[in-house]
């Protein structure tokens, strides 16, 4: 895999503004969900929001450690008023990140770098669990 550091670094900013933009969706989504159905997973969305600020703070400190500048971009944010598609929006961000970060953790161990390894496959972690509460709560 023939990747640089300065590009590595311009994908890993990419990963933060997916991360600023989870955040603020999961919050948003949180606030406005409704349906009994989807009671018990307001509490949970806001763990998530919480979580994905601290992916973003990771991103941040490993950006910075690898002489980058962490990026202030946002991707973008679904938003619908239907709970269901809130969701769907939701669990779609979720294995968009999965991908991403494994493509990431293999352009980290080609450049030897294995710190941030280790720190992405934590958010990987993570993100995969993110990924099933959605499936859970989306009956899949």
């Amino acid at each position: 895999m023939g990747i640089t550091k300065e590009q590595l670094l311009e994908n890993l900013n990419g990963d933060l503004a997916w991360e600023y933009a989870a955040l603020i969706q999961y919050v948003q989504h949180a606030s406005v969900i409704t349906g009994a159905e989807y009671e018990s997973i307001v509490k949970e969305l806001l763990v998530h929001a919480n979580e994905e600020m601290q992916h973003a703070i990771s991103l941040c400190d490993q950006i910075d450690f690898l002489g980058g500048v962490p990026a202030v971009d946002v991707q973008e944010i679904g938003t619908s008023a239907d709970s269901a598609t809130m969701l769907e929006q939701d669990l779609a961000g979720e294995m968009h990140a999965i991908s991403r970060y494994k493509e990431r953790i293999a352009q980290a161990e080609a450049l030897q770098e294995y710190g941030l390894r280790r720190a992405l496959e934590d958010i990987l972690i993570i993100e995969e669990e993110h990924a099933r509460d959605l499936m859970t709560v989306l009956g899949k």
